[in-house]
């Protein structure tokens, strides 16, 4: 099992920038493949994006293709997702997840046994 934090939300205008981490203890975190969701008020949880837990390849919503990038540390036990050019529809609750999935891409939900509580991220426009 395996506990998730994330942190690094807040209120930035349109076209900044923001930093999310996902801080993980407990079972190791090599172990993981990582995904980030998000969900907006009145709307259902959307895949933003995964890493894989093996080669570390990356995966994106064409939402956020090109502006958002995932990485992790592993020695850190932490993965990251790096936004750019933040538009106001990227407004909504972050949420980190991990699952034992590997070889594969996954973005669904039920994918992922693992949740942190989540962080706002609000975009001004």
């Amino acid at each position: 099992q395996v506990q998730l934090v994330e942190s690094g939300g807040g209120l930035v205008q349109a076209g900044g920038s923001l930093r999310l981490s996902c801080a993980a203890s407990g079972r190791a975190f090599s172990e993981y493949s990582m995904g980030w969701f998000r969900q907006a008020p009145g709307k259902e949880r959307e895949f933003v994006g995964c890493i894989t837990r093996s080669s570390g390849k990356t995966y994106y919503a064409d939402s956020v293709q090109g502006r958002f990038t995932i990485s992790r540390d592993n020695a850190k036990d932490t993965v990251y997702l790096q936004m750019n050019s933040l538009k106001p529809e990227d407004t909504a609750i972050y949420y980190c997840a991990a699952g034992t999935y590997t070889g594969i891409f996954v973005r669904t939900p039920g994918g992922y046994p693992y949740w942190g509580q989540g962080t706002q991220v609000t975009v001004s426009s």
